[in-house]
């Protein structure tokens, strides 16, 4: 990878949150509760996940300091428990910037080995190594916590969306936080200087799928604001099927002697429901992203 194409991609890690549909929006009431004390914050961001009751208090993911600092204040007022443990799904700026509004009030932060490497190295492209809070407890293929009456399983299936993704299922309540793994029908970012591979990707959504059922609720990264950022195992294939879909497309271009620009329309065959107007580059990114991923160039 040239130094050029590292720079791009790492601009674009940066820019994910303020680009993609779920941006600046503030909404009213960004707290919904799912089942059994576990909910989503919606701020700005990739979504925050929580587990809160009287013995426990779990987050999944930060955002960004200004909501975070909402987050937990909402939280607080649902119980009086410090951050037990606050789980960070990847390293990207729009999950792991609020780290360090959360980490007075965490016992301690926990991620998959490979993110407070990859955290630092993105931290210093975007020169924001002195607004880090980076992970104090880190773990290889799995870990699992007890939570109250709760139990909290972490899994990592492999480089993916980064080189980091961690998937959380909350046991009892049925409900798992995927990350970035899932943009619920719309363009997804393919970090490839982050560890990403769109066929390591496609692999964690089909064993993901395999291991679930149909009471499973997922929680999503993001999410076209059409479709949400809340839904079922069928939704990871619908995932699956657009990572393929890039895939053959670009596949087929390049047999065809195509370049990554003649290919890198904003609007992928088979796949309207993916584009969104507030996010016009995110296709052909993504396009461009499987290209260099599957040419080598």
């Amino acid at each position: 990878m040239n130094r050029r194409t590292f720079l791009q991609q790492t601009l674009a890690a940066a820019l994910l949150p303020l680009v993609s549909p779920r941006g600046f929006r503030l909404q009213d009431d960004p707290f919904r509760l799912l089942r059994r004390n576990v909910g989503i914050f919606t701020g700005r961001g990739g979504t925050i996940g929580w587990l809160a009751t009287a013995d426990a208090l779990i987050v999944v993911d930060a955002q960004f300091p200004e909501t975070a600092t909402q987050c937990w204040e909402g939280l607080h007022a649902r119980t009086e428990r410090m951050i037990d443990v606050l789980i960070n799904t990847h390293h990207h700026r729009d999950h792991t910037a609020g780290n360090i509004a959360l980490k007075p009030h965490a016992r301690q932060i926990i991620a998959h080995r490979n993110v407070p490497e990859l955290q630092r190295r993105a931290a210093e492209q975007q020169g924001t190594l002195d607004q880090q809070a980076y992970a104090d407890r880190t773990f290889d293929a799995s870990l699992t916590l007890e939570a109250g009456d709760e139990r909290v399983h972490i899994v990592y299936y492999g480089p993916a969306h980064t080189g980091g993704d961690a998937i959380i299922h909350f046991e009892k309540a049925n409900i798992v936080h995927v990350g970035d793994l899932v943009f619920n029908r719309m363009p997804c970012f393919i970090d490839l200087p982050g560890g990403a591979t769109t066929e390591g990707w496609i692999a964690a959504l089909e064993r993901l799928h395999a291991t679930s059922d149909d009471e499973t609720q997922f929680i999503f990264g993001h999410g076209n604001p059409k479709y949400g950022v809340v839904g079922g195992r069928a939704d990871l294939l619908v995932m699956r099927d657009f990572l393929e879909g890039l895939r053959r497309y670009v596949e087929a271009g390049i047999r065809a002697g195509k370049t990554a620009e003649e290919l890198a329309v904003d609007r992928l065959p088979d796949f309207p429901e993916h584009y969104v107007e507030s996010w016009p580059q995110g296709i052909p990114n993504a396009i461009r992203a499987v290209y260099q991923e599957l040419s080598g160039s």
